[in-house]
């Protein structure tokens, strides 16, 4: 499960001065130091009991635009601060089966009962209200090719709740929870690691009654767009074919196979598919063998599959 830290002692902190000190250094959620950095400084925050409420009053007085451009999560989702050194800090409001957002949107709006592992590491701290419960699973990642249906060899830990002043690390392809919303409305802090690397590493969706990947929920916007293209010009398909030959994330090649062979004929289809199954990747492989035997692709499939990608794609 997540690793529980123990919050530093120390001053309350407003928020100028946790993004510039954060800002300066840097954020590695990898490195002991810099955890223990942004846990002393994201302590200090979560002992500030106005800052957050401050910060609303004024983006609604003010315009939101700022959060629509730059927040690519959910409407929970409240951006503090976006660094250019690849990280960012943020507030995510999570609603109880009363609440007004969750009778309208439903859980999975806010990722209630949908089991999940992270393709980042990220700290969390309950600043408000008594928090959402999570039943927390650990697996190892090292075996996992990242296939549809492969087994994780999960491992149950515990039920828990992240209520006020807990903080926990999120580890990247580690931790695995299945959150339920809590009693009351809740707020959580978190400093998020947003290095170039995250979007070219798959999150998994997990079946829990099997424990097996059920999604790969995670799809850039230049995959999306390759997906359009391929219907539109000659000169997509024919960065489709390079993508498909040469990219180096599997993932980015598998979709870019799946984009040809959606406008592919039926003998042109198969032998796409073919030629990716003898890619170096296993989870190429697989993708392309569950492909062809089960004649996925159609137009109208593929325009359904990038929508409900797109969706999934904003668990939080």
């Amino acid at each position: 499960m997540p690793r529980l830290i123990d919050p530093p002692a120390g001053p309350t902190l407003d928020l100028a001065e946790v993004t510039a000190r954060l800002d300066e250094r840097g954020v590695d959620l990898t490195n002991e130091a810099s955890i223990a950095h942004c846990a002393d400084l994201l302590a200090g925050l979560q002992r500030n009991p106005d800052f957050l409420a401050d910060r609303v009053i004024a983006a609604l007085k003010a315009s939101y635009a700022d959060q629509l451009e730059v927040n690519r999560y959910s409407a929970q989702v409240f951006l503090l601060h976006r660094s250019p050194r690849g990280f960012y800090l943020r507030a995510n409001m999570w609603p109880s089966e009363r609440d007004a957002a969750f009778t309208a949107s439903g859980p999975a709006a806010f990722s209630y009962g949908v089991p999940h592992d992270h393709n980042f590491s990220f700290l969390t701290a309950g600043y408000f209200g008594p928090g959402y419960v999570s039943d927390y699973y650990d697996y190892d990642p090292e075996p996992v090719d990242g296939r549809l249906g492969e087994p994780l060899n999960l491992k149950f830990v515990e039920r828990s709740q992240l209520d006020e002043g807990k903080m926990m690390l999120y580890r990247a392809h580690r931790d695995i929870h299945s959150q339920l919303p809590p009693e009351s409305l809740s707020v959580s802090l978190n400093i998020m690691d947003e290095g170039e690397h995250v979007p070219w590493r798959d999150q998994y969706i997990v079946d829990l009654d099997h424990g097996t990947i059920a999604k790969r929920p995670t799809l850039t916007s230049s995959e999306m767009l390759l997906r359009c293209a391929v219907h539109l010009t000659g000169n997509g398909k024919d960065i489709a074919e390079q993508f498909a030959k040469a990219h180096p994330v599997p993932r980015v090649r598998a979709n870019a196979i799946g984009a040809l062979a959606a406008v592919a004929d039926g003998a042109g289809r198969a032998a796409l598919l073919e030629r990716g199954m003898e890619d170096r990747d296993a989870r190429v492989r697989d993708d392309c063998v569950r492909w062809l035997s089960t004649h996925f692709f159609s137009p109208e499939h593929e325009l359904l599959l990038t929508v409900s990608h797109a969706r999934d794609n904003e668990l939080t």
